[in-house]
């Protein structure tokens, strides 16, 4: 069964066009279908929860990354079996700012020849990553798709989401926010530790923990990043100078941004991330708020994505 969750709010415009068509779409192919519209921030999580609870194994999100990210929370918190999630497929037409997801995929904003891929594509098996983390001794879990920031990362993302209100949704909006966040980002001293085995212990200016190789609207921080391999590509910087910091903006999104000397990839199932301070880390582009020490783990194939 096909259930269908549409972010009004991302990528405003032709919205009723794409709606119009989908519709038609379905009458066509004669798809029995439910539909929800998200209200609110993470109702997405609810709303996709609820459908797989109910039944419905393929889910088609109309939205950016940060609502398939929400969908994904809410498969991955719902009431069902392993078996069952692991049969689930979940599609996407971009509507969003960054589409970084959507990229990897060569999913692009006409919208027409998205939803032929969704209808027409199969599933390919595709990790999530699980972030772990706690609030008052109670442990909770933020499960991602396309990537995990810590640093700058997180510190561009709200600067993003500022622009937006002044210039609209553009993937230009996260070149402009990274300007700002390196600027103003101060490093905090981290303790990484990648599959059991320590790997840093220093001050940490950004990290970018990959499941897919795109984040900030087409940055290629992990350009090795595979999501169906099992494994995280990840990359670190500790107190880069001035003048190293001038020197990645011309690689951020020619894939060569891991060659350059200062920045630092690694690779594993598991990343530990130690630390004294309060901490904001962006999950898919979602701003969040943490103290103490957090995990991000691989679950290897846990849902389906059709293309």
């Amino acid at each position: 069964m096909l259930g269908i969750i549409i972010n009004p709010k991302s990528g405003k415009r032709a919205f009723r066009a794409q709606r119009i068509y989908l519709w038609k779409l379905l009458r066509k192919r004669h798809m029995p279908f439910a539909y929800r519209v998200t209200k609110f921030a993470g109702h997405a999580i609810e709303l996709a929860r609820e459908l797989v609870e109910k039944g419905y194994d393929e889910i088609l999100v109309l939205g950016g990354d940060g609502t398939l990210s929400e969908v994904v929370n809410g498969i991955m918190c719902a009431d069902i079996t392993l078996e069952q999630r692991a049969h689930i497929q979940i599609g996407l037409m971009p509507r969003g700012t960054g589409n970084d997801w959507g990229r990897y995929w060569n999913l692009s904003r006409d919208f027409k020849d998205s939803l032929r891929r969704f209808f027409d594509g199969e599933g390919h098996p595709i990790d999530i990553g699980c972030v772990t983390y706690w609030r008052n001794n109670i442990e909770h879990h933020r499960y991602i798709i396309n990537s995990v920031g810590f640093g700058v990362d997180p510190l561009c993302c709200k600067k993003a989401e500022t622009l937006k209100y002044y210039i609209g949704s553009h993937h230009v909006n996260y070149l402009f926010g990274l300007i700002a966040a390196v600027m103003q980002h101060k490093a905090q001293h981290m303790i990484l530790t990648v599959d059991g085995v320590q790997a840093v212990d220093d001050c940490l200016f950004t990290m970018n923990i990959g499941n897919g190789p795109f984040s900030g609207g087409g940055i290629r921080q992990n350009p090795e990043a595979d999501p169906q391999d099992g494994v995280f590509n990840s990359m670190f910087v500790c107190k880069p100078t001035f003048a190293q910091v001038c020197k990645a903006l011309p690689n951020l999104f020619n894939g060569k941004l891991t060659e350059l000397p200062f920045v630092y990839p690694l690779v594993g199932k598991e990343i530990e991330i130690s630390y004294r301070k309060h901490i904001l880390f962006e999950a898919d582009g979602i701003l969040m708020n943490i103290i103490g020490p957090c995990k991000v783990s691989c679950i290897h194939h846990a849902l389906q994505f059709r293309v």
